[in-house]
């Protein structure tokens, strides 16, 4: 795959580009995480948010789930990806999630953030974003 750099539209949801915005809020999932002995041992508290930009079928859509990208789907594909075993870096997690998602013919564009809310007691979390587009890899 080429590594090329693509920003994502700061617009996520856009009628003249018929693409649609589909998220996931602050999902709460538990995962080993970490290059610390102890983050091996135990799984940590993450915090992972998803923006999509989507392929919008409009009022066509029939009011079918296999039309739309279901979040439920997303969820679920989240979860398998962290529950997969453990991870050193948040990045590399939030790369495995992208491409996952990517997997999905409707979606163009992906950002993830992943947030670490217990690794330091005097910060409410730390943690990456990254931004990945159909076909990319950067």
């Amino acid at each position: 795959m080429e590594n090329t750099v693509v920003k994502l539209p700061h617009v996520l949801a856009d009628a003249a580009t018929a693409t649609r915005h589909v998220f996931v809020r602050d999902l709460v999932v538990k995962a080993l995480i970490g290059i610390h002995d102890h983050e091996k041992k135990a799984p940590q508290q993450l915090i992972i948010n998803v923006d999509l930009s989507v392929t919008d079928t409009g009022p066509d859509h029939a009011d079918e789930i296999s039309n739309v990208v279901c979040y439920e789907k997303v969820v679920n594909a989240i979860k398998a990806i962290v529950d997969s075993g453990h991870v050193n870096l948040v990045e590399t997690l939030a790369e495995k999630i992208a491409a996952g998602i990517l997997e999905n013919p409707h979606v163009h564009g992906a950002r993830i953030r992943i947030e670490k809310p217990d690794a330091f007691v005097d910060a409410a979390s730390v943690g990456i974003e990254i931004e990945r587009a159909r076909g990319t890899n950067a």
